[in-house]
């Protein structure tokens, strides 16, 4: 199993959007990927699920992180970085465990002009320490508010030769 995680816990969020979307095109491709949002982790996370301690809410979350073996994190922009949620469930996961030594997709997604490259290189470095591999094609999408059009499909041609891109490499990875 291969876990898709779209990684704000705001409600309708493009970075959903981009999860469902990836989604779709790796089952076109033969992959089959599960979408876990953040908006799914325990409201309460912070108090029952940090430093060895494990709610029944978060252990069947847990157990969608055990068996994936690749990971693909949409990522948006937060205050120039990722959301603290993301993090939050990081930390909340059993260490080691849970990441080492899996596979680790990374996908920036910002309202602004960068495509949360900051962001991307600092989630990056949480992966490096969790030993997770990282596909050294990261995708930055800037503008995510114009790119989708209403059926959530990407229409910018540029956008779509490097999605499908990191796509194509998914599916070899």
């Amino acid at each position: 199993m291969n876990l898709i995680i779209s990684g704000t816990n705001r409600k309708h969020a493009n970075s959903l959007k981009v999860a469902k979307f990836y989604q779709k095109e790796l089952a076109e491709r033969g992959e089959e990927f599960q979408i876990l949002s953040m908006e799914e982790l325990p409201s309460n996370l912070m108090e029952t699920d940090l430093f060895g301690k494990r709610s029944e809410e978060f252990a069947a979350i847990q157990q969608q992180v055990f068996n994936a073996d690749k990971f693909i994190f949409i990522i948006p922009e937060y205050n120039g970085s990722y959301p603290g949620v993301l993090k939050l469930f990081i930390d909340a996961c059993a260490f080691p465990s849970s990441f080492y030594h899996k596979k680790a997709v990374l996908v920036g997604v910002s309202s602004g002009k960068y495509g949360n490259i900051r962001g991307v290189d600092h989630f990056t470095g949480v992966c490096n320490y969790l030993r997770m591999h990282v596909l050294p094609l990261k995708i930055h999408i800037p503008h995510i508010q114009s790119e989708l059009d209403e059926q959530l499909n990407f229409h910018d041609p540029l956008t779509l030769k490097f999605i499908n891109e990191q796509l194509d490499e998914i599916v070899k990875y």
